[in-house]
């Protein structure tokens, strides 16, 4: 069914209310992608991004919502949603970046990115579930900081998400190459590796 240009703007201009399921609990405290003069800036040195591959944290669920895990730890991968919270509302509003601030890459449209500064501040990391105790998941992989909101938790099933003939754009093959076989030394903040650049260029 084709819905009408009536109802499309309607439709676009429904109010979305999103109550956090639980938050994030970690040791990272800063972004490593944050945006700044109408661009993106990469922070974090390539070391730190390395580490944050086998970095733990925990998805503390809310407790009122017993239950509602019962089953998860039959997965050995889980999808995360979050709410960058740390985005400040004026850097919402960015339309075009440089992916990680680099002027050597294309500028292209935030949508074209993984960044955490978008109109709706919503990311996405697929992780390991190390553990489950009560309500509380500890994971490995987790790109979020410290304190970041829950959105969703949904079990990863690669026959679900599985997508044949992908194509990646050639700025993204470039930095994922570039994260896995140099050339940047650890000095550099252009490098990551390549799994937190499919969440974060």
């Amino acid at each position: 069914m084709r819905s009408s240009p009536d109802s499309q703007a309607k439709g676009s201009t429904v109010e979305i209310v999103l109550r956090p399921i639980g938050v994030v609990q970690n040791d990272r405290e800063a972004l490593s992608l944050v945006a700044e003069n109408g661009d993106l800036v990469w922070k974090a040195r390539t070391s730190e991004a390395r580490q944050w591959r086998s970095a733990k944290s925990e998805l503390v669920v809310n407790s009122e919502l017993t239950g509602i895990l019962d089953g998860i730890e039959e997965f050995s991968h889980i999808l995360v949603l979050y709410w960058a919270h740390l985005v400040a509302s004026e850097e919402r509003f960015i339309i075009k970046v440089h992916p990680k601030g680099r002027q050597d890459l294309p500028l292209v449209g935030i949508f074209a990115t993984c960044s955490p500064a978008r109109p709706n501040s919503i990311c996405a990391t697929v992780v390991r579930l190390l553990e489950r105790k009560g309500n509380i998941l500890t994971v490995e992989g987790l790109d979020a900081v410290n304190g970041s909101p829950l959105l969703d938790i949904k079990p990863y099933n690669p026959t679900y998400f599985a997508a044949e003939n992908v194509k990646v754009a050639g700025w993204m093959e470039r930095i994922r190459r570039e994260s896995t076989e140099g050339p940047y030394s650890d000095s550099d903040s252009a490098g990551t590796d390549s799994r937190q650049e499919s969440c974060k260029s």
